[in-house]
């Protein structure tokens, strides 16, 4: 066992146990019963025929019968939060209950101390030294058994508890205060994207501004004349490559016209505001499976995106993976700057989330779980209200019109080039995106200010708790 870091020396009428002298363990007594076992024996069962069944930080589900009874003190053994100091790595389980082999069962000697002060003592106790291994964290018996435990007298012990929990009480008070502040900030941001693709938050501004603004159904008409335009250059540039550029124009007759876009259950748009499907205004592209056994001929090694890179309204960069394509190919696949991204899925809350790109990488393509839409009008705030469509008004939609599995939900390409998208007038999208991005950044700065205050609560508890077993906090 590694060194031990240096403590604050505690009182001269307090003494230091290791802590096997002060708690009787019970690790013997416990039986670890696998999710399928479970399942089986409470199946058909009552909820108040079934017990508590606890594991490294907590309950973990339920069981038909119970091996303690009574209050005992809980501690990880693996998997628990031991140097994160915001989480808690002991607690209290009472009544009747099942423990698994993931956390220490420890019961206080009456006569010595007691299972709360032990509790307290135990979530501010520094692991170092203690705890072996690296992605999966254990504390062991034979370290468990010597961790330093300062004891008070017992009476001063009682009071140590009474005046942590009076303390910790209003703290935490005004921890559910704060996360009730963030919940209501999380939901004012979604109020805020839905007023903003729907047109309620631009209606003054619009009203002003009716005479001056091209209208929805124009720019839709200049979008279409731009698919055609790039939809021939892109067919031309295949009769050259193949050295057979057509004498005619009859070759341009194959164009496919844009399909109506279907309205039901969609939500009322201000009169100025048209309906598209999303395939008339972007060309939405696949990305490129990821294979071990696929042969490349020319390669080319670029990064790309997975589903994990694309969140609801932002992009994590930090962890990039890279595959071999062939360089004729990364034409067609390179993302572009302000394409919107939207994920195939996965769980079910993955359905179509997305947000733009920024040409943050290059080059840069999609796996072929993330597709991709190339707006036909290449500017950042045409491309922000699309992703903020999508990710408001769009889940509801690609939850509808999506598979989904017992475990998986996904959307198709058909899915994604149907899916029915608001078009304003360009000058108000530009107007929208000031504005929203305005609003989110008031809110942003109040959730910075709400999660210091979480973290200034929390070093508050481990100061407090600092104090009561260095004999200072009475």
């Amino acid at each position: 066992m590694s060194e031990v870091v240096a403590r604050n020396e505690p009182p001269e009428n307090w003494i230091e146990v290791p802590l096997a002298d002060c708690v009787d363990i019970l690790d013997s007594q416990r039986v670890p019963l696998n999710s399928k076992q479970r399942a089986d024996r409470i199946e058909g069962k009552l909820k108040s025929e079934l017990y508590p069944y606890y594991g490294a930080t907590g309950a973990v589900g339920f069981i038909d019968d119970f091996i303690f009874e009574g209050e005992h003190l809980l501690l990880g053994e693996d998997a628990a939060p031991f140097f994160d100091k915001s989480k808690t790595v002991a607690y209290i389980a009472n009544g009747k209950f099942w423990v698994n082999n993931h956390a220490h069962i420890l019961s206080a000697r009456r006569s010595i101390t007691s299972n709360k002060y032990l509790l307290h003592y135990l979530n501010r106790f520094n692991y170092t030294g203690y705890v072996n291994g690296t992605t999966r964290l254990k504390l062991n018996q034979g370290n468990l058994k010597t961790i330093p435990v300062p004891l008070a007298p017992l009476e001063q012990q009682k009071r140590i508890v009474a005046k942590i929990e009076e303390l910790f009480s209003h703290i935490d008070a005004g921890i559910a205060a704060l996360k009730k502040a963030k919940q209501l900030l999380k939901q004012y941001r979604q109020s805020v994207l839905k007023a903003a693709v729907t047109g309620e938050l631009t209606k003054q501004w619009r009203d002003g501004n009716k005479d001056k603004l091209e209208s929805a159904s124009q720019l839709l008409e200049r979008i279409l004349q731009e698919r055609r335009q790039k939809w021939e250059a892109q067919q031309l540039e295949q009769f050259k490559a193949k050295g057979k550029v057509p004498k005619d124009d009859k070759w341009k007759g194959k164009y496919k016209e844009p399909e109506e876009v279907v309205l039901a259950g969609l939500p009322e748009l201000p009169d100025e505001w048209i309906w598209a499907r999303l395939d008339s205004i972007a060309f939405v592209g696949t990305g490129m499976s990821v294979s071990k056994s696929r042969k490349v001929i020319d390669p080319i090694d670029v990064a790309y995106l997975r589903v994990a890179n694309v969140q609801r309204g932002y992009l994590v960069l930090d962890k990039m993976k890279t595959m071999p394509i062939e360089k004729g190919r990364l034409t067609d696949l390179e993302l572009q700057e302000w394409d919107v991204l939207y994920n195939e899925g996965g769980d079910i809350d993955k359905l179509g989330r997305g947000w733009i790109w920024e040409n943050q990488v290059k080059p840069c393509i999609t796996q072929n779980h993330v597709f991709r839409a190339s707006p036909y009008i290449k500017e950042r705030y045409h491309s922000i209200f699309l992703s903020n469509w999508g990710n408001t008004f769009g889940q509801e939609y690609f939850i509808d019109t999506g598979k989904q599995t017992t475990n998986l939900a996904s959307i198709n390409k058909g899915v994604l080039s149907a899916f029915p998208t608001p078009l304003a007038p360009i000058e108000e999208q530009k107007k929208i995106i000031e504005i929203v991005e305005e609003k989110l950044a008031s809110i942003s700065h109040l959730e910075t200010q709400v999660n210091i205050q979480l973290i200034k609560a929390e070093k508050n508890k481990q100061s407090i708790l600092a104090s009561a077993f260095s004999g200072k906090l009475l």
